[in-house]
């Protein structure tokens, strides 16, 4: 039986994504990392593991590349059933805010911009960020599949240098883009965006992970950050229109 949250087979001509993203996925999918990549992941299935999410190309369908102005970098998917459906950080509706998610949405309204005030408690609000994915917030997992129960237990079997590739097709457009790179794994990528930086083509904003573990350490606590208006604010002297970030 099919289960909706979960991944039934490696079909990725099955799985949408926006035209102008298509080339980038060819190009991965029938290199050598991407073979690599689906071998791993059927050999998974093929044992029973349980793997999230159902469509891993969830972001690349609901955000076109042409449309891109700000790029969440995440790690991995969520690993409890029903909580991933291939936007990083977003859970569908119905599904309880994750901690990380929760500190998220508590940052969002903490910003004196971009955000309505909420009387719902973070815990009790909508985590389905979908209404950002399709404003141009590219919700991009460094890798794109998980195992039920098992962080990074897809990690280093070719997704993050396909999250590369498409990172790097967003920045050879002449295109504005902000990217939040939250905790040292995102970080880690920080390079691939300096000469865009230098050129004054991209903004990089850099805080710690959203995680209760990290959200309110030094150096740069996430909590506060204000990069939501931070992005705003960038995205206006670009002549773009401000993303509405209220949840």
């Amino acid at each position: 039986m099919l289960v909706a949250d979960r991944l039934s087979a490696w079909e990725p001509r099955h799985w949408p994504v926006a035209g102008d993203w298509q080339p980038v996925v060819d190009r991965f999918l029938n290199g050598a990392e991407g073979r690599q990549l689906a071998e791993f992941v059927q050999s998974r299935l093929a044992v029973g593991a349980t793997v999230y999410p159902a469509t891993p190309f969830q972001a690349l369908a609901k955000t076109p590349l042409a449309s891109v102005r700000v790029v969440i970098l995440g790690q991995d998917p969520y690993h409890g059933p029903g909580q991933a459906h291939g936007l990083a950080f977003s859970v569908p509706d119905g599904v309880r805010p994750p901690p990380s998610l929760r500190n998220i949405l508590a940052e969002v309204e903490g910003c004196s911009e971009g955000a309505a005030p909420s009387r719902l408690p973070a815990a009790n609000r909508s985590g389905n960020l979908l209404h950002w994915a399709e404003q141009g917030v590219l919700l991009l997992n460094t890798c794109l599949t998980v195992e039920q129960g098992l962080p990074g237990s897809h990690a280093g079997h070719g997704w993050e240098t396909f999250a590369d590739d498409l990172v790097q097709a967003v920045l050879r457009r002449p295109a504005p883009v902000v990217f939040m790179l939250w905790g040292a794994q995102a970080q880690a990528r920080k390079p691939l965006f300096e000469p865009a930086q230098n050129a004054g083509q991209c903004l990089v904003l850099c805080a710690n992970h959203p995680s209760p573990l990290s959200a309110r350490r030094p150096p740069v606590p996430f909590i506060g950050c204000q990069h939501f208006r931070v992005a705003n604010d960038f995205l206006a002297r670009q002549g773009l229109a401000p993303v509405d970030w209220a949840v």
